[in-house]
């Protein structure tokens, strides 16, 4: 969760003054009277579950169906909106200055860095004037052209008069097929690069649907064309495709096989008549194979498809009894399984990495574990090419990056991770996150990560495993306000001998590359804290995001609350903040808050808190807990009403969700909801801090929440018109519209630094 916080402390500007004889003062104007908050209409419904009763009176706003109740709606919201624009149209001056700052530094160059597989460069760019992007090709060996102009010409080289560029799918079209609206779910370019297979989103009929496409003509393949798919893979070198639907309740059950070009009939090859169970699919790296996983909240399964013959049937390759990551790569005749299933019936908080012969027959099949456990050193991700294995590994909170030469020893038992010969790779200070990039290619030698820090944008960086060079091939540059994309020779590229680096002294920037990197703790500080919760559980800091330059530039502090229930520190650091313990993550929140004032970091009454999502249900219920604590806070995309989401869902939610907040059929799950829900636990005649909760009607937690929570507060807490309440809604999907996106964040920052003003 991302929480905003600000010093106190505003200078006073002094002028002289100049009086004329028998000059009188003209009366003071009459200060306006303050906007009046809107006051929807109640219809109080009564609900009973688990011999609990409650009374809802704004539970009208999530009918739906009911068309009165939607004209209330509208009528509402529209009062919501002047509403909002008059509690903040003193501030209007200053909400554009923001906004043109913040616009300012979004990349005007939307193309995507070129990805290299086989012979082929497969980006996306956007053309002038135009909402969607293009995905686009052109051969490598054609990239001279490419790296020398920062925004190369539309797929034609003037040297030798011909068109280099291949148009593959032009989303704006898709845009036309699809009633205006573009939203692309899942594409895969098949592994002979003749074809791809897509997945648009159909608003009308609320599901995705799926497309393939020739790449050498261009024209839609006449089948496969299937509805409510949720996941796709290769098979025969791209000659079928395998591909999963949902049922009515979303839930992936089926998997089909299609052969390209073929008039015959899809082949089911699976279905899952279980509610419980869940289907997904993938193909291994190198597309020898397809794993079917199929997993309910008490086990998972993992099956081999072979790709050459996909209808020669599924092969059960590992099972546990319980619900797991499991994630299975081919390499040269071994199956390598990266899981965090329980060991010897006890669970884990951690991944590890198991190997087993492709040609094991025995009946369960034999694993060997590859890694001794090492509680200093944690293996949070793997990526596997031809002739490398990449780790991204975790030091107690430091991230490192590093790189293992394949094929590991087998059949010898498990190994130290420092006793092997590890690479390390340069990554910068504060780095807090490193994730894979899209590595299709499987037979090189280079790999890309994103590269995450509070104090750095995002960097796309590709690393050569061989030499351990890398080059950062996407980084937006603060300092100038504008986005740097760099190709080949143009990128900042560093060596490091690290090939005898030890564990315990790992190759981290040194000196000379920390320019290299576009770092900023050079203009911002960067401190980690360690804060005791409420339980003595230590917490922490996260990443960068561009739009909040603004607030830091005015004098602002951010923090960071790396709270259980969140990913920072492994398996049972996200559990402890799930269903019976989300009160964990709250209370962890609160911990934070208040160190910040105990240590004067920031003054008292200057601190406003910023949740996202899952992060509004958790910056809503600190501030019912301690509504002192806060001046401010804005809730984005909040989820506030859990108790009747999750009894009566409008949307639909699947198996994730509930694993999250919390089965209401469980009583003990029941309670805690009742417990942690914002909606159900707002103080009466108490004052609140000021709060801006913005909203969407596309969201997948629905403007209704919103609606009725900033309804149930004015109704319940002491009216003060310098703390208002508001709800701000957007019409459209904000992350794929850059002037909404920029508008947004800028009256996020104006109604902050007005609240702490006032």
């Amino acid at each position: 969760m991302r929480h905003l916080f600000r010093f106190a402390g505003v200078g006073r500007r002094h002028s002289p003054l100049f009086l004329r004889r028998k000059y009188r003062p003209p009366k003071p104007a009459t200060a306006p009277s303050p906007p009046t908050p809107p006051k929807p209409p109640k219809k109080p419904q009564k609900f009973s579950f688990h011999e609990l009763t409650w009374e809802d009176e704004y539970s009208w706003m999530s009918n739906l169906k009911d068309q009165v109740a939607m004209r209330h709606m509208d009528v509402c919201m529209e009062q919501e909106e002047k509403y909002t624009e008059a509690v903040m149209s003193d501030f209007e001056k200053l909400q554009n200055k923001l906004q043109f700052e913040m616009a300012s530094r979004m990349p005007f160059d939307l193309s995507t860095p070129p990805l290299r597989w086989g012979p082929w460069l497969y980006y996306r760019r956007v053309e002038e004037g135009k909402p969607y992007p293009v995905l686009c090709r052109r051969l490598a060996s054609l990239n001279d052209e490419f790296i020398l102009h920062k925004y190369p010409p539309a797929g034609f080289d003037f040297a030798s008069g011909k068109r280099i560029e291949q148009k593959l799918v032009d989303y704006n079209q898709e845009a036309e097929r699809f009633g205006g609206f573009a939203y692309e779910e899942l594409s895969e370019v098949s592994p002979n690069h003749q074809f791809i297979a897509y997945t648009m989103y159909d608003k009308d009929n609320d599901y995705f649907k799926l497309s393939v496409r020739n790449l050498n003509s261009g024209s839609l393949c006449s089948k496969p064309q299937a509805d409510r798919v949720s996941n796709l893979a290769w098979a025969k070198d791209g000659q079928a495709l395998l591909y999963v639907v949902t049922d009515q309740k979303k839930r992936p059950y089926r998997i089909y096989c299609s052969l390209i070009g073929s008039t015959d009939e899809d082949a089911l090859l699976l279905e899952e008549s279980d509610e419980n169970v869940h289907i997904n699919i993938r193909n291994t790296k190198d597309f020898r194979f397809v794993t079917v996983n199929t997993f309910t909240t008490t086990s998972s399964k993992v099956f081999l498809i072979n790709a050459a013959d996909p209808l020669s049937g599924l092969k059960l390759v590992w099972e546990c009894d319980s619900l797991a990551h499991c994630i299975i790569e081919h390499h040269q005749g071994y199956l390598y399984l990266f899981t965090d299933a329980p060991r010897t019936g006890e669970s884990v908080d951690y991944h590890y990495l198991l190997c087993s012969p492709m040609n094991d027959s025995s009946i369960p099949r034999k694993w060997e574990e590859v890694f001794l456990n090492d509680e200093d050193l944690i293996v949070e991700d793997i990526d596997f090419s031809d002739k490398y294995l990449a780790l991204i590994l975790r030091e107690g909170r430091n991230f490192r990056l590093c790189s293992v030469k394949l094929p590991l020893s087998t059949g010898k038992g498990a190994v130290k991770l420092k006793k092997l010969d590890l690479r390390y790779l340069s990554v910068p200070k504060h780095v807090c996150q490193i994730s894979p990039g899209p590595n299709y290619d499987f037979y090189s030698s280079v790999m890309r990560f994103i590269i995450s820090s509070p104090v750095m944008p995002d960097a796309v960086v590709d690393y050569e495993l061989t030499t351990g060079r890398w080059n950062i091939i996407q980084q937006q540059n603060m300092l100038h306000d504008r986005t740097r994309i760099l190709y080949g020779a143009n990128s900042a590229s560093v060596t490091l001998d690290s090939s005898n680096s030890e564990c315990s002294s790992p190759v981290n920037s040194n000196l000379e590359d920390d320019q290299s990197w576009n770092e900023l703790s050079e203009f911002y500080a960067c401190e980690q804290f360690h804060v005791p919760s409420a339980d003595g559980v230590k917490l922490l800091d996260k990443r960068w995001r561009s739009e909040l330059k603004s607030l830091l530039d005015r004098g602002w502090v951010v923090a960071y609350a790396d709270v259980r229930g969140g990913g920072g520190y492994g398996k049972k650091w996200h559990h402890d903040g799930r269903r019976t313990k989300k009160l964990n993550s709250i209370n962890d929140y609160i911990s934070c808050a208040k160190f910040l004032i105990e240590k004067d970091i920031v003054d008292e009454n200057k601190l406003a808190g910023w949740g996202y999502s899952a992060g509004g249900l958790l910056v809503a219920s600190a501030v019912n807990q301690h509504p002192d604590l806060f001046r401010a806070a804005v809730l984005k995309v909040p989820f506030l009403d859990p108790t009747n989401t999750l009894l009566y869902p409008v949307l639909p939610l699947i198996a994730v969700d509930y694993e999250e907040f919390g089965y209401p059929g469980d009583l003990n799950d029941f309670l805690a909801i009742r417990n942690y829900s914002p909606y159900d636990n707002i103080r009466k005649d108490v004052l609140y801090p000021a709060v801006l909760v913005n909203s969407s009607f596309n969201t997948r937690f629905g403007v209704w929440e919103a609606a009725k929570w900033v309804a149930r507060v004015r109704d319940l807490t002491i009216y003060d018109p310098k703390r208002p309440i508001l709800l701000n809604l957007t019409t459209d999907l904000v992350e794929e519209n850059r002037y909404l996106q920029s508008k947004e964040s800028a009256l996020e920052a104006a109604f902050l630094i007005k609240m702490m003003d006032s």
